[in-house]
């Protein structure tokens, strides 16, 4: 179970960082094409463990970021840079707690 816990917190960096594009970063809080995108590839890598856990996942991360790229694209506009990314801490830990959370109902 551990072994699969740093798993699934690798494959969320990489997909979450490293496959999302510049365009997917800084338009998915304004426009649905570009977050579903974004969702889309999130979940490819998590195909590792099954289809149905990375539907599961993209769906769940498309809801969480739905919210929290809102917030965080209207805090960054304020320059409250410190509550910006306290809720990119939020986000991340939302998507950890998720991808736990599915690992253990799922797979």
């Amino acid at each position: 179970m551990l072994t699969n816990i740093i798993i699934i917190f690798w494959l969320h960096f990489v997909a979450d960082f490293l496959f999302q594009t510049e365009y997917m970063s800084m338009n998915k809080s304004k426009n649905i094409k570009a977050l579903s995108w974004h969702c889309l590839v999130y979940s490819l890598p998590f195909l590792w463990f099954g289809w149905i856990f990375a539907l599961t996942n993209g769906l769940l991360h498309f809801t969480v970021d739905f919210v929290t790229s809102k917030i965080t694209s209207a805090l960054h506009e304020k320059k409250q840079i410190k509550w910006f990314f306290t809720v990119i801490g939020l986000d991340q830990a939302i998507h950890m707690t998720i991808l736990v959370l599915t690992l253990k109902w799922l797979v």
